[in-house]
């Protein structure tokens, strides 16, 4: 792999973990009791499933 394919998946990665983040993080209430989790650990829950 080259660097510049590193380095593009690394981007690819990062915006795809803000994306999640946000998205968790401004779920509706409801929704995250249902999900059985707390909207606060919305960084943690999007590091988990995007950088394993």
């Amino acid at each position: 792999m080259t660097t510049l394919n590193t380095v593009r998946t690394a981007i690819e990665k990062r915006v795809a973990y803000n994306r999640l983040k946000r998205e968790l993080r401004d779920m509706p209430l409801e929704a995250a009791i249902d999900l059985g989790m707390f909207r606060e650990d919305a960084a943690k829950t999007a590091a988990k499933a995007i950088y394993g």
